[in-house]
């Protein structure tokens, strides 16, 4: 231990950017990070300890740090990864207590530059929608003050609000500028993110957009166009329905369904697919109808515990989901919406059309691509015994539509 002490003692520091201790061999913590950062001034470090779902922190100076890693190092973790702006370290120890350490030095282009005043323990992330900056929605939704301060118990929807605005960023160039663009929001609910979505769209990229949030419930509807006419937003229309019977347009841009419940989101993404929509995100809820479909004797054993066959069910469900999306020729990805701690439902799908190339070689490639997809997609559904409702929706005849 003398020569991991002597090493950290040379090595930790301000360009430490980063200390990780895993290997678990001990201990109830099953990871522990270590971070520098700047207290009052002053160079300390924090210590981060992952417990089953939990995580817990702990701030120290050098000299108390120091300890705290070699006892560690000793009882519980037998390895240690160590990144400074200029070096890449690994500790491995042995069952008997041999110890390797080797150390690789960064590449001219890989080296950080450690700036001043980033190591501050409260330095504030940038937000799309700044805090400090009153934005009227969130104000009368309770997630700001007046003067712009978040709401202390609105935090978690302030940021889940800038997460799927980050989102909308990302596929903006999917969106046509010069001309209106069609935007629904199925199970619109209150309407924190339609309004985030237009105010953002509209008011700051300054894109023309038509938008329609839909829900089934009257009242949340009659609020939603009450706030709407205070803030003028005279493009933005909410309406009482239902995903599956909405025909109120015959072209939509962009699809987006957030926790609209079980099969409901295969409505919605079906609905999108008809409409050859760029853009679809939705946040998936409740796939109650493949957790009544599961069955499978390999995984019987993991099914019996109702929460484990839940959760899954869930993965699988989005899973299909996916992969019918991409047989109808998107580009899709499944991308974490927000912290699992603020809510497990947290996955975001996210499809952006391809459309079809011109070039016959490639459709005949991406043709083959789509039949070997849809054959293993089809083994999958006949070992689980699924019958999902966006594919039976998807082979509906033309005149059935």
């Amino acid at each position: 231990m003398e020569e991991i002490e002597q090493l950290l003692q040379e090595i930790v520091g301000e360009k430490c950017i980063s200390l990780v201790l895993s290997g678990r061999r001990g201990g109830d913590a099953q990871k522990l990070k270590v971070r520098p950062i700047s207290l009052k001034g002053q160079l300390y470090f924090q210590v981060t300890r992952y417990v089953g779902t939990q995580v817990f922190h702990e701030n120290y100076d050098k000299k108390d740090l120091i300890p705290v890693l070699l006892q560690n190092l000793k009882e519980n973790f037998k390895q240690c990864q160590i990144e400074t702006n200029t070096l890449g370290v690994s500790i491995l120890i042995s069952k008997k207590g041999k110890v390797t350490i080797s150390k690789k030095k960064k590449k001219a282009q890989d080296i950080v530059q450690i700036r001043p005043g980033c190591l501050e323990h409260n330095r504030k992330k940038k937000y799309l929608l700044p805090e400090g900056t009153a934005v009227p929605f969130l104000v009368d939704l309770g997630v700001m003050t007046k003067e712009g301060k978040i709401v202390s118990a609105k935090y978690d929807k302030y940021r889940q609000i800038n997460r799927f605005l980050e989102f909308v960023e990302d596929v903006l160039p999917k969106l046509d500028s010069t001309k209106e663009q069609t935007i629904i929001d199925f199970g619109c609910g209150k309407s924190y993110l339609t309004f985030a979505m237009y105010y953002y769209l509209h008011q700051v990229k300054g894109y023309d957009v038509k938008m329609i949030g839909l829900d089934l419930k009257p009242d949340v509807i009659h609020r939603c166009n009450e706030l709407r006419d205070k803030y003028g937003y005279k493009k933005l229309e909410f309406l009482v329905g239902d995903i599956a019977g909405y025909n109120g347009v015959e072209h939509v841009d962009m699809v987006v369904t957030l926790h609209a419940c079980d099969t409901a989101t295969d409505y919605a993404l079906y609905k999108a697919v008809l409409w050859s929509s760029k853009v679809i995100l939705s946040v998936p809820c409740c796939q109650h109808e493949i957790n009544r479909q599961i069955e499978n004797q390999l995984l019987a054993p993991i099914f019996k515990y109702g929460i484990l066959k839940e959760r899954m069910s869930a993965l699988i469900t989005d899973g299909i989901r996916a992969n019918l999306l991409e047989q109808a020729g998107y580009h899709v990805q499944i991308l974490e919406f927000i912290d699992m701690e603020h809510t497990p439902k947290n996955l975001l799908i996210r499809a952006v059309y391809r459309g079809e190339s011109a070039k016959s070689k490639e459709l005949e490639t991406k043709e083959k691509q789509k039949y070997r997809q849809q054959n293993k997609l089809d083994t999958l559904l006949k070992q689980m015994h699924l019958q999902p409702t966006l594919q039976e929706l998807f082979e509906r005849p033309d005149d059935e539509i």
